[in-house]
Parts: C-alpha cells; sequence; structure tokens
C-alpha cells in the first residue's frame, strides 16, 4: 500500500491524468467568468440587453462609431460588488455614426443605418451630450457659455470649447463586437458570458439538491431496511419510471417559469440516481466491523450514518455529481430551448440557440453554433472529468 491517505492518493492520481488537469482549467477559467459577470463583459447593462437595431446581425468584429448621448435622468449609484452581480444601468444613450461635425453649439452626428446606406443626420445640444439635464439649456452666444441645470440639483457653466473636448475625448469612441451582433443588435459575446452563469449556476444548485435529497433518502433507505426501504424504493421507482426531459417539463409548469424554477425543477428530477448509488453503498457497508463497533458503543443512527458510513460511500456519489452536473446543463439549455426555461431578457445557451437557430442555413450560422459549442464544451469538459475521478477513486487502482 502506498504511503498517505487514500483521498492523497487519488489526488495525485487525478493530477496526473492531462485531460482531467485540462478539463479542470476549462471549468475553472468559465466558473471565473461566470463570478465576474459584468465586470469583464464589454456590454455591462442588466442581462447584457443593449440593443440597437441599426446593428442587428453583423459579423464578427465589426467596429463602429459610437456617440454616447446622456440620458436626462439621475444615474444610479451602484458599488463594485453589485455591478459584478446585477450589471449597471447605462447612463447613456448609444448612437452609431458614420460622421459628426460640431456647429456653434450643437453637434451633428450622421447616424449609421446599413452599409452603403446614407442615414439621417440628427443633432443634440452640446449640453445635452454630456450632462443630464433638467431643463433646457441656456446658451449665452456673446460668452460662449452655458448654463446648465443638472437632474442631481447641481448647476454649472461651461464652455463650448471645454464641451466640445469632452465629447471628443469621453462621447465618441470606436466599438468593436468581437463576435458580432444578433438579431436585435445585442453584443453576442457579453450574451455568451454571462450565459455561462446560468448554466453554470444551474448545474452547481441543481447538483445541491439532488445531494440533499439523494443522500438522505438513500442513506435511511439502506440503512434501516424493512418497510423504509420498500416506500423509498417505491418512490424511487415510480420517478424512474418517468422521462428525465418529460419529469423537468411537468415541475417546470407546476413552478412555473423562471431563473430560480428551472434549479428546482432540475435538482427534483436528478436525485434518484444519487439516493439509488448511496442506497447501494449503505446497505454494503452496514454490516462492517467499524459500523458494528459504532453501535456496540451507543452512538446514535444520525452519527453513524454521518459520521461513519457516508464518508466512506462518497466516491461513487462523487462520480455521479460530476455526470449530473453535465446532465444538468443539457436539461437546462433544452428548456429554455423549448421557451419553459430560464425567460428573456437573461441570457442562457440554449435561449440564444432557439434565437437563432434558423440562422443555421443562411450566413450566420454562428450565432446558434457557438453557445451549441460551449454547451458541448461544457458537457464533455464535466463528463470526462467524471470519467477521470472514477478512475482515480478506484480503490483498487490505487492500492
Amino acid at each position: 500500500m502506498s504511503e498517505g491517505s487514500l483521498g492523497r492518493l487519488a489526488w495525485q492520481r487525478l493530477l496526473k491524468n492531462r485531460i482531467a488537469v485540462a478539463c479542470m482549467i476549462f471549468i475553472g477559467i468559465a466558473a471565473l467568468i461566470a463570478i465576474l459577470g459584468y465586470l469583464i463583459t464589454p456590454d455591462k447593462t442588466p442581462f447584457s440587453n443593449d440593443q440597437n437595431l441599426a446593428l442587428t446581425t453583423k459579423k464578427p468584429g465589426f467596429r463602429i462609431q459610437m456617440l454616447y448621448v446622456r440620458k436626462n435622468e439621475e444615474a444610479g449609484s451602484t458599488n463594485l460588488f453589485k455591478t459584478m452581480l446585477f450589471g449597471r444601468k447605462s447612463g447613456y444613450l448609444s448612437v452609431p455614426v458614420t460622421s459628426y461635425s460640431f456647429t456653434d453649439s450643437t453637434i451633428v452626428a450622421t447616424e449609421y443605418e446599413g452599409e452603403n446606406v446614407a442615414g439621417n443626420q440628427t443633432t443634440y445640444n452640446l449640453a445635452d451630450v454630456v450632462y443630464a439635464v433638467a431643463k433646457t439649456p441656456v446658451f449665452d452666444r456673446n460668452n460662449g457659455v452655458w448654463k446648465i441645470s443638472c437632474t442631481d440639483g447641481e448647476n454649472v457653466e461651461a464652455k463650448t470649447a471645454d464641451l466640445r473636448e469632452e465629447i471628443t475625448r469621453n462621447n465618441i469612441h470606436n466599438k468593436v463586437y468581437w463576435l458580432g451582433t444578433d438579431r436585435f443588435g445585442r453584443d453576442v459575446l457579453s450574451q455568451l458570458l454571462i450565459g455561462s452563469r446560468v448554466s453554470l449556476s444551474v448545474g452547481m444548485i441543481s447538483v445541491l439538491i439532488s445531494l440533499l435529497i439523494g443522500i438522505a433518502m438513500g442513506a435511511a433507505a439502506g440503512y434501516f431496511g424493512g418497510s423504509i426501504d420498500a416506500v423509498i424504493m417505491w418512490i424511487i421507482n415510480v420517478i424512474w419510471s418517468v422521462p428525465t426531459l418529460l419529469l423537468v417539463i411537468v415541475i417546470t409548469f407546476v413552478l412555473g417559469k423562471g431563473f430560480w424554477q428551472v434549479f428546482i425543477a432540475v435538482g427534483l428530477s436528478m436525485w434518484v440516481e444519487v439516493a439509488r448509488v448511496v442506497r447501494g453503498q449503505v446497505m454494503a457497508l452496514r454490516s462492517m466491523e467499524f459500523v458494528e463497533a459504532a453501535k456496540a458503543l451507543g452512538y446514535s443512527n444520525f452519527r453513524i450514518i454521518f459520521r461513519h458510513i457516508l464518508p466512506n460511500a462518497m466516491a461513487p456519489v462523487i462520480v455521479i455529481s460530476a455526470a449530473n452536473f453535465a446532465s444538468a446543463i443539457l436539461l437546462e439549455s433544452g428548456l429554455s430551448f423549448l421557451g419553459i426555461g430560464v425567460q428573456p431578457p437573461m441570457p442562457s445557451w440554449g435561449t440564444m440557440v432557439r434565437e437563432n437557430y434558423a440562422y443555421i442555413i443562411l450566413d450566420y450560422a454562428y450565432l446558434a453554433m457557438l453557445p451549441g459549442l460551449a454547451i458541448m464544451l461544457m458537457v464533455l469538459a464535466f463528463m470526462l472529468l467524471g470519467n477521470a475521478l472514477r478512475d482515480a477513486l478506484d480503490v483498487k487502482a490505487i492500492g
């Protein structure tokens, strides 16, 4: 027998598996992206839902000059943590332009309306572009000074030259859509990044729900046996006989559509497999000498199950959890594709496929293929990691 605990030896065996290490790195990067969320997305608005219909279905790498016009409303305050979790409402209106020019007190922008299309010219007051004004700014032409009343109650005086410099420096930028835009003019890269949060969240919380129910039910059935085992196995067999996707759809209809409902629906459909495995492990371990010794010492059944039996039965549960994680991602994507999972405007990989699958036969197949590829890679990573965990936790191989 090699030196060291079985857990340490299993971890060492896992790290020697290059495919497993690659999968863990991929999953770790995806988890980091999901955690950071809006801090790293190009579109930081809630749900990355900044729509611009003039920029529909643009190819990856599309570049456009943007004029950011300040909205006449008080900007809401938000901290870094809230921005990371929920995004930040934009205080500016994004106007794609092909050219612009300054007049005495205005900026005239030629709006982008498509390739080789002459766009309309729109005129904006310089003060309106820079400040959130509460009422029409007053311009003193003799002195070239603006008197501005802002929505936050502040009164500002600014020179025309300063406003022009401010606009040129801070309100006009070249924006790049690295993965293009969808049919609503939203940034595809931002949608993909935030969509990872939904898939990983559903997988994690669904697996936790399935573990809580499955371990409790399986441990009770395997340890106590008799009528308790018969009742629990009857429940397991009934739920097992219903197709998983159909069961999830039924639960979703009962609970309603939405983000949290998907967690519960998927979790409630996955616990039976965990319960069957835990039951078998507990039945094999309850007659072992260390269990008999614990009973002789007068330990409670609860302590025997959770302190002595379950720690020795977790290896197959860990493997099943990895597989269930992948299954949960597929189920969530399927539900969102059918329109009964996560609801718009919340981005989800399944929703992105549903919204863009018609483009597969056109010149924009990537709109559906990118989220589909993300789903495939994430599921593959968890399945390969599950196989690697199975090999690493094999007691005979470790010994």
